[in-house]
């Protein structure tokens, strides 16, 4: 049986709602919905890139502490508030994840305030930055 690690981050809502921000299961690493509140400060980035690019950095942070990293990342799936939005948030992302190409979900369902704009999931596996990658194209 491949070893279980539950990440916690201490925020309230993880023990009140009972989950944890990762839970990585062998190699297969799992990262729940992350919003784009910087945990030094506390504060949410009005800016749609700069809270995109905190997202990615609080992934990236939860990632580590697994020995993973945002080029493990294999499927991603972003939600955001607004659909006026959608072309900024994906600008942003895109701009950060080029290159890692995971899969990606886009929607804009309602998120828990106004203030986050942006929210993202990930699944990663651990070393997939270091698989030899082959890219193929056909047409639909």
């Amino acid at each position: 049986m491949p070893d279980v690690i539950k990440l916690k981050t201490g925020n309230k809502f993880e023990e009140h709602g009972s989950y944890s921000r990762l839970v990585a299961v062998g190699d297969l690493i799992f990262v729940s919905n992350t919003a784009g509140r910087n945990p030094q400060t506390k504060e949410i980035p009005a800016n749609l890139a700069d809270q995109t690019n905190q997202v990615l950095d609080n992934i990236a942070a939860a990632l580590a502490a697994v020995d993973a990293c945002l080029e493990d990342v294999v499927a991603a799936r972003v939600f955001v508030q607004f659909p006026k939005d959608v072309l900024a948030v994906m600008t942003a992302y895109g701009a950060r994840m080029r290159g890692i190409n995971p899969t990606l979900t886009m929607t804009c369902p309602p998120l828990g305030a106004a203030e986050y704009k942006v929210e993202i999931e990930v699944t990663a596996w651990r070393g997939a930055s270091k698989g030899a990658v082959r890219e193929l194209q056909i047409s639909l």
